[in-house]
């Protein structure tokens, strides 16, 4: 997910009618805001984390958990129950558990308020807005001058004079 969320534009592409569309066509190439919260768990410690260290964008709301403790491989009862225990767990490259027992903090601290939730305000999703919106400002979209279209015949019986 991270990486398809950091991938760089790589080319424009014309066509013979409307608008250039970029490549690859299937990415996000503004700021990129995430909201996490102390709910989150497990994948919801490893995305932020993983969004964190690739330099995706900052983070809006509360710390993680820090339960990034996998389950799983475990084979099924014969009654079709299941056992389960912690099996395995990340660490991160420099030989430190950087997520386990400490949770992913936020860049920008930002409460869900529950009166606020009521009033219909997310102070959490309002925040995060903001965050984009002043990226946006600060980092606007580059626009891309499309080349005029060649002649491979300017130098032949063919092309034009």
């Amino acid at each position: 997910m991270v990486d398809f969320l950091h991938r760089p534009l790589m080319s424009k592409i014309m066509t013979r009618e409307g608008a250039d569309w970029s490549s690859p066509s299937a990415s996000i190439y503004g700021p990129k805001v995430m909201i996490i919260n102390e709910e989150a768990g497990s994948g919801g410690d490893a995305l932020p984390w993983y969004f964190r260290k690739a330099g995706v964008g900052p983070l809006v709301g509360q710390r993680t958990w820090g339960g990034l403790v996998g389950i799983g491989g475990y084979p099924e009862l014969i009654d079709g129950g299941y056992v389960m225990a912690p099996r395995f767990a990340l660490y991160g490259l420099n030989g430190e558990w950087e997520v386990e027992n400490h949770g992913i903090a936020p860049d920008y601290d930002v409460e869900l308020a529950p009166a606020a939730v009521r009033q219909g305000h997310d102070p959490q999703l309002e925040k995060a807005v903001e965050v984009v919106l002043q990226l946006m400002k600060e980092h606007p979209t580059p626009q891309y001058k499309r080349p005029a279209y060649p002649n491979y015949h300017a130098h032949d019986e063919l092309g034009v004079k």
